[in-house]
């Protein structure tokens, strides 16, 4: 694999930011790829930051927003962000358990997929809620939902 240059580096960085955020570490990952000058990259990479280019907060709030739209849950979306390394408190800031987006995703996942009904029959029931528990919403926000709608 042949080292890029700084510059190729930064190209290559700012071709793949045109098309959505990354976090550092994915963009450390897919610079990984093109050259194995890893001092290259992390330099790269701090410049991009330094200059607003690259965001993990931005990455965070974005990622976070089309997760809730697609139906996932706050433990899910906390477990993915600190995969693609996100620190604590940025994950802490924008996934926190009780805020209202979660419930509202929640109810919303609810209404489209049970047709805003829990079942009665207990076997039925325990299998909806491990469709939404596996979607990544807590046991207590599961209850909070299911207690709004009764």
């Amino acid at each position: 694999m042949d080292a890029l240059t700084p510059v190729q580096l930064r190209l290559a960085a700012m071709n793949l930011l045109a098309r959505r955020e990354y976090s550092a570490q994915e963009l450390r990952q897919k610079l990984s790829q093109k050259s194995s000058d890893q001092i290259a990259i992390n330099q790269v990479i701090q410049r991009l930051t330094e200059d607003g280019l690259q965001s993990d907060e931005r990455f965070t709030e974005a990622f976070t927003k089309m997760r809730l739209r697609q139906g996932k849950g706050s433990a899910v979306v906390g477990f993915e962000l600190k995969q693609k390394g996100i620190s604590h408190e940025l994950i802490s800031a924008y996934v926190q358990g009780s805020d209202a987006r979660w419930q509202e995703s929640l109810s919303q996942l609810i209404h489209r997929r049970f047709a805003g009904q829990i079942a009665d029959e207990p076997r039925e029931k325990a299998k909806q809620l491990r469709f939404l528990q596996s979607r990544g919403f807590t046991p207590e926000q599961i209850r909070q939902v299911i207690s709004e709608l009764d």
